[in-house]
């Protein structure tokens, strides 16, 4: 277990908080650590926020790893900017108008203080023990000796500025406020206006989205408070002018954006300088008139408080025991994963340029191919209420550009990496009853859309290559499709995707009452076999055989097989030249090999354990995949391998693995996320994970393992009640992590998984633990919904049964008797 000090200014901030049940103060704000993954790829924004806001304020460095702004890896501060996303990977996005302080400039000349965001950096370092982050709160101090300390409310940033003490000579500080973004991306006609009485600096400029083709325009509003000013005007390149109060600059000639600006100096370095940023993607006007109604008094405590408070409503539904000799490490480590959660997707309600209906407007989907399988799932649990905001700005979406997105960040279509998986998210919220305010007809209208009719470029939404999909049942490699275009690969994820696609909408339309399309989605959800080929063999690099045999493959036009060695793209791949994310060269899966998509058939566990050989067989599969670590953790396609061992009967595996991977790979330092944390993907897998009932999502299923606590209570925000889970014989070293058996609502309960309405009708789950595997939650009975039947429990299953054509589909009756959700 890593060791957990706060080591960066955050001990001491709370009080410490006595056992579960018995203080109803408790704060789950003490737990968290908002630099967790702020090193080492993590990617994180660890700065000050509200639940789901636009106003994100942080230090920005120029780490190559800046995507969230703040990095602790020795790289040296640029700026202190106010729109941010959390835990992307790819180019760095927003980071936008970034403010830099100088406690003077040299012989008190403009002309001397660096402007130009790659010069200035040499007066940005700091310590790391002068860090400290706090939810709605981040603040640090340079070498310099200034302070910089920063709050937001929902459209604006409060920034507080403080300068060391000076002797001799009177000092001037000046604060310089730049039309640069994280990843340089400007382009041209950046404009910039101060006010030479007030010192408001009003400015717009235009931006790349990140990951998109897109383009959008951000626009601020900068007013000061607590110090006279002495001058202001505007800078271009090195040189300044408090002659000229405005300036259009263009994108320029070099690598990055020519830099440009304005600057305002103050009287005194002896006192504080406030700064206010009003922020809009409307105009300059609505950032000012945000900024004046959300900041009227420049009152920063009181800022600050609100947005705390916010947050501690937010992680309020979700409380631990803290006793039982449970290490603070793991409380941080569970708290701040929930934390992340609520940073990304941004709410942009009443911001959007494209259109206004009066619909919520969630951005900063970044991407639901990496939310929809905990992050989305887990505040359906939580924050029901934002949930049901979120899938209204889908649909909304789709009713205004007439596709749902599977990508979407700063008003632009994200690239489409899989499947189409806003399918996923409504389905999933829907079998979960969230409903407020919800038009699920158009929202059903938009998932058939997705299944049925292919966009000209599919590379940023819909689906490609449906004509083959639909007449051959899979996605072939080399694909003839005139209809629409996108990069020509991943065709055995995106066939497996879509495969799970088209199971939740049959989901949806049985809850519909839609029986005709239940049937059809279901029957073509099954469309995954195809690409399976019995008597594929895998081998390490050396040539040794993995000893197994039977993976999918890819399919030409022509149904005759193809090839992709079923380690290539997996965490053991030597190759430093592969391509295996949206290149035009990559390979026939996404962001992972055949050997982990193997497992990526989440509604018919059944088939896929028979075809594997049976329950034995598929659990020793299972066990190669992760003790060989050909999966890798630190993507998305690994969280529902921890847990697949329930589909085989054997749960205690699953609680085995989730505590090998919580902390080895999970901790409460810097560097302890294992991968970018994909806009708090990796924080609901930890959450979901020692909260000890992880989703399968898309069904209305949570796996159990036992919790990392005593006890867990989880009020629902729709209903009020509290459900339980408690561990009896709950071991702090965490040996006795088996079940043995288990009470729900004080009756004997066997099987592995329960349903949504655990957390909607406050049961209560009690599970009694051991050191040793039992039989809990090990029969046919027990285990989780399969469109197919499982086979091969309990010695009756012939290992080696040959099974194709035909044989590998039931009806579509024989499948609807054998699945609980029907």
């Amino acid at each position: 277990m890593h060791s957990s000090s706060h080591r960066l200014g955050f001990a001491g901030l709370f009080a410490a908080t006595v056992a579960f049940g018995q203080d109803a103060a408790f704060n789950p704000l003490q737990y968290v650590d908002q630099l967790i993954g702020s090193r080492n790829g993590g990617n994180i924004f660890p700065g000050a926020s509200l639940p789901y806001g636009m106003a994100k304020a942080v230090a920005d460095t120029s780490s190559g790893s800046n995507q969230g702004g703040f990095t602790l890896d020795g790289t040296p501060v640029t700026g202190f900017s106010a729109l941010h996303d959390s835990g992307t990977g790819g180019s760095p996005s927003l980071g936008n108008f970034p403010l830099f302080p100088y406690a003077s400039c040299p012989e008190d000349d403009i002309n001397q203080c660096a402007f130009p965001k790659p010069t200035r950096q040499a007066f940005g370092s700091f310590s790391e023990s002068n860090v400290v982050a706090r939810p709605g709160y981040f603040g640090i101090t340079l070498n310099s000796g200034i302070g910089a300390e920063m709050t937001t409310t929902h459209h604006t940033a409060l920034f507080r500025f403080t300068f060391p003490a000076t002797s001799g000579n009177a000092s001037h500080p000046l604060i310089l406020q730049d039309l640069t973004d994280l990843s340089d991306s400007r382009q041209d006609n950046g404009t910039v206006s101060v006010d030479p009485e007030t010192g408001r600096i009003t400015g717009n400029a235009r931006f790349r989205s990140s990951f998109s083709q897109g383009l959008y325009v951000a626009y601020f509003c900068t007013d000061f408070s607590g110090n006279p000013i002495l001058d202001n005007g505007i800078f271009v390149d090195s040189r300044a002018s408090t002659d000229v109060k405005d300036l259009t600059v263009s994108r320029g000639i070099n690598q990055g954006p020519l830099p440009g600006g304005a600057f305002v100096r103050f009287e005194s370095a002896d006192t504080p300088v406030l700064a206010r940023v009003g922020l809009s993607f409307l105009s300059s006007e609505q950032a000012c008139s945000n900024a004046e109604a959300e900041i009227p008094d420049y009152d920063f405590e009181s800022v600050e408080k609100a947005a705390s408070d916010a947050w501690s409503e937010k992680l309020s539904p979700i409380v631990v025991s803290t006793g039982g000799g449970v290490e603070q490490d793991l409380l941080t480590n569970f708290y701040s994963g929930i934390y992340r959660t609520m940073v990304n997707p941004q709410n942009y309600t009443g911001e959007n340029p494209l259109w206004d209906s009066g619909e919520p407007y969630f951005d900063s989907f970044y991407c639901l191919w990496d939310s929809f399988r905990s992050q989305i799932p887990f505040l359906t649990i939580t924050d029901p209420s934002s949930v049901a905001q979120m899938l209204r700005s889908l649909i909304d979406t789709y009713r205004q550009e007439g596709w749902l997105p599977d990508c979407r960040m700063t008003f632009s279509k994200g690239y489409t990496q899989g499947g189409s998986n806003a399918d996923v998210v409504l389905a999933d919220g829907l079998l979960k009853g969230i409903v407020d305010g919800i038009d699920w007809d158009t929202g059903y209208e938009a998932v058939i859309k997705d299944a049925e009719v292919e966009p000209f470029d599919w590379s940023s939404e819909g689906r490609g290559g449906l004509d083959s999909w639909k007449r051959l049942g899979y996605v072939p490699v080399q694909d003839f499709d005139y209809k629409g275009f996108g990069t020509m690969t991943r065709s055995i994820s995106r066939t497996l995707e879509y495969s799970y696609n088209d199971f939740v909408i049959s989901q949806m339309a049985k809850i519909l009452n839609k029986t005709s399309d239940m049937e059809k989605y279901l029957d073509s959800s099954e469309s995954w076999k195809n690409l399976y080929k019995s008597d594929q063999t895998s081998a390490l690099d050396d040539g040794t055989s993995t000893g197994y045999v039977g993976f999918f493959q890819p399919k030409f036009l022509n149904e005759t097989w193809g090839f992709q060695d079923p380690l290539w793209c997996s965490n053991i791949d030597n190759s430093t030249s592969r391509a295996c994310s949206l290149q035009n060269n990559a390979q026939e899966t996404f962001e992972s090999s055949i050997w982990e998509y193997g497992f990526f058939v989440p509604h018919n566990q059944g088939d896929l354990i028979a075809l594997y050989g049976g329950p034995s067989e598929f659990v020793r599969r299972l066990d190669y995949l992760h003790d060989t670590e050909i999966t890798y953790i630190g993507n998305e396609p690994a969280f529902l391998t921890v847990f697949q061992y329930h589909y085989a009967g054997r749960p205690g595996l699953s609680a085995k693995r989730s505590h090998f991977y919580i902390p080895e790979y999970f901790s409460t330092t810097p560097e302890g996320l294992p991968g970018n944390d994909d806009s708090g993907a990796m924080g609901s897998f930890v959450a979901f994970s020692m909260m000890g009932l992880f989703p399968n999502p898309g069904q209305n299923v949570y796996l159990i393992t036992p919790p990392f606590f005593e006890s867990v209570n989880i009020t629902s925000p729709l209903t009020g009640k509290t459900s339980i889970i408690r561990n009896v014989n709950f071991d702090p070293n965490y040996e006795a992590i088996y079940i043995q058996s288990a009470t729900l609502d004080g009756i004997p309960y066997t099987k592995n998984w329960v349903d949504h309405s655990f957390f909607t009708e406050g049961k209560e789950l009690v599970l009694t633990l051991g050191r040793n595997e039992s039989t809990w939650g090990t029969s046919v009975t027990d285990l989780p919904p399969s469109v197919g039947d499982y086979v091969g429990f309990n010695g009756t299953f012939n290992a080696r049964r040959a099974i194709r054509g035909s044989e590998l589909r039931r009806s579509v009756n024989m499948r609807r008797a054998s699945f609980g959700l029907y």
